[in-house]
């Protein structure tokens, strides 16, 4: 677990954390250094999406209006995985108050930029996390990939 030495904090949740680009950094500070490395037909997929969004852009606008939904996230660990990938695993507070868990995957291409799958849970949040994200990117071409109304 990246916490090089640390103590963890209350509830085993590391004090100090590895970021992608290998900087260690506080983990209420962490930031996801991968989203400033994308290679130029970076993909992102994952169980709150339907289908797969390509190129930098796109991911960068989709990553934004993740992390823009949580008012909190907590990891529980970030760092590296085998030699080309990095994993993220955290939970977060989302907006209207659930709580939701995320696994991403993120692998390096030879450059050593990212590729990018989100597994978010339990399945009630994701779904609503996912009609979130299609509200904040309605109008764009990235809303596709997202729920737009709440299940009948």
């Amino acid at each position: 677990m990246s916490i090089e030495g640390e103590t963890a904090a209350e509830g085993g949740t590391p004090t100090y954390i590895l970021r992608f680009d290998g900087v260690r950094v506080a983990a209420t500070d962490y930031y996801p250094a991968w989203l400033d490395n994308l290679a130029d037909d970076v993909t992102i997929e994952g169980s709150a999406m339907n289908g797969v969004a390509q190129g930098a852009q796109a991911v960068r606008s989709i990553v934004t209006s993740i992390r823009a939904l949580y008012y909190s996230q907590e990891f529980t660990f970030a760092g590296p995985y085998g030699e080309n990938g990095f994993l993220e695993d955290y939970t977060a507070q989302v907006r209207g108050g659930e709580q939701i868990g995320n696994v991403v995957l993120v692998t390096r291409n030879a450059a050593g930029q990212a590729h990018i799958v989100a597994n978010y849970r339990p399945r009630t949040a994701l779904l609503r996390l996912s009609r979130l994200i299609g509200e904040q990117l309605a109008g764009t071409p990235y809303a596709e990939h997202f729920a737009t109304s709440a299940p009948e």
